[in-house]
């Protein structure tokens, strides 16, 4: 988390891993070898606290970055319950409007994207134009 020999400290590092791994935070504590005090008053420090947020986000990114690469197993998955005639009617129903919410809600986020490029550009131009 923190290059060698800055001030934050090699059993911080290690903290904000356990607490990124472990169940909770007495257990996080103790697979680093401290007390759970020292955790909690640690994790009031704003360089300890903002450290650790950055874990939590990074954790979160990868875990989103997974999800991401199952999208087109997903989808297979939503195509095939839908038009396999075996499917329970409710189910292949379930299906069809799971893909028409995805589609639309693709079609809403082009859109912001293309009127928020569109605002960048307008922005740009003003700011040339001073």
């Amino acid at each position: 988390m923190r290059g060698h020999g800055t001030k934050f400290g090699r059993k911080k590092d290690e903290a904000i891993a356990a607490l990124l791994t472990q169940r909770n935070i007495e257990e996080a504590a103790k697979s680093v070898g401290i007390a759970p005090n020292t955790l909690l008053k640690w994790m009031k420090e704003r360089e300890f606290d903002a450290a650790y947020r950055a874990g939590k986000r990074a954790a979160f990114g990868q875990a989103v970055a997974r999800l991401q690469q199952g999208t087109s197993a997903a989808a297979t998955t939503l195509l095939k319950m839908m038009i396999e005639p075996g499917t329970p009617p409710s189910v292949r129903v379930r299906a069809a409007e799971a893909i028409f919410n995805h589609a639309a809600k693709a079609i809403e986020i082009e859109d912001v994207e293309a009127r928020v490029s569109a605002l960048e550009r307008a922005a740009e131009g003003s700011a040339q134009g001073r």
